[in-house]
């Protein structure tokens, strides 16, 4: 097998705690990483073990790591070069969908999916795809989309892009982010089901109850067969899916930002909560229905901190968490309202 410079391995949370400990009691230089539960540097490589249950390993000596330390003491099996076994049906003719832009106050939500077969897997792996959240510079994101378009060509991806504005409409209506999601990874599949019409099974990652997808398919769509796993983007449909889909939040952001005049920060940091103060007071908080999501909490602790409100400022509501209620099957749910209706 082909030793590749960085790898990411997707753990349970048992074994997030085991790597941990072994990062933080072992021969390592700890570091400081965002989103990190343990890091360090190693021999010839750097890990990371991110809150998501990601593993990123990388460095000329990632392979050794893995092979050494973390599949013996952690994994208590061999993986590496062993995916194929492991999952015989990766090979297999299928769809990944993912989504970018759900956690940050600015920007679009882009959904994205990517038909693979066994040769598409092969080329894609050569070219170190991975989930988009394990890369870490915006510019490496925009090559490896680059790459992996150019590999699938116009017929094998689609796009959905929900410009906040539009974003914005459809909560209203929907109340729900997990409704739109649902429906946006829906739409990408039914796209380009109408391009790769034998498309026996689509992928995606564990978002909500199975069934939000389902309906929000049409006809076409609903011949399909879905399979929602945790940690989803360990599939490389999955994972170019989430490059191309970040790719187009990181190109919406960019024109937003130039529409506001300045750039716009990714997240829900303190740095995004001060983007939002400066906007909101030298356009009004209606600038958020155009650059941001509207429902996060950002958009009251802004407001609130300029003596302003969501009324005032023409702005929807602030969202009403209803009481978990689990769902049983035998209930009957409402369709979804149409979907032009909201644009």
């Amino acid at each position: 097998m082909e030793k590749k410079n960085s790898y990411t391995i997707p753990l349970s949370p048992a074994q997030m705690a085991a790597a941990a400990e072994i990062l933080r009691t072992g021969n390592y230089r700890l570091r400081n990483v965002q989103y990190a539960v343990a890091a360090a540097e190693g021999p010839d490589c750097q890990i990371a073990v991110y809150k998501s249950g990601k593993c990123l390993v990388q460095g000329k000596g990632a392979y050794d790591w893995i092979t050494f330390v973390l599949e013996p003491e952690v994994l208590g099996e061999a993986r590496l070069g062993y995916e194929d076994q492991l999952d015989p049906k990766a090979l297999e003719p299928h769809m990944g969908v993912d989504e970018s832009g759900k956690g940050d106050f600015f920007g679009p939500l882009v959904v994205a999916a990517a038909y693979v077969d066994a040769a598409i897997v092969k080329d894609l792996r050569a070219m170190d795809v991975r989930d988009s959240k394990a890369i870490t510079t915006d510019r490496a994101a925009r090559e490896l989309a680059r790459k992996i378009r150019e590999r699938l060509g116009p017929d094998r991806y689609s796009l959905v892009r929900l410009g906040p504005a539009a974003y914005n409409r459809m909560y209203a209506s929907m109340g729900s982010v997990n409704r739109i999601l649902a429906w946006g990874h829906a739409k990408c599949i039914e796209t380009l089901l109408e391009k790769v019409p034998d498309c026996p099974r689509a992928i995606s990652d564990q978002f909500g109850p199975e069934y939000q997808i389902k309906r929000a398919l049409q006809e076409r769509g609903r011949k399909i067969v879905l399979e929602q796993h945790p940690r989803a983007e360990a599939d490389t449909a999955v994972a170019a899916a989430s490059i191309l889909a970040r790719e187009g939040f990181l190109d919406m952001m960019e024109r937003l930002g130039k529409t506001v005049g300045r750039a716009l920060p990714k997240g829900a940091s303190a740095q995004v909560k001060a983007a939002a103060r400066e906007l909101a007071a030298a356009h009004g908080g209606k600038v958020f229905l155009e650059v941001a999501k509207c429902h996060f909490k950002t958009t009251d602790d802004v407001l609130g901190e300029l003596g302003k409100s969501r009324e005032g400022e023409g702005l929807p509501p602030a969202p009403v968490h209803k009481p978990f209620v689990r769902y049983r099957k035998a209930e009957a749910k409402p369709e979804p309202p149409p979907m032009d209706s909201l644009f």
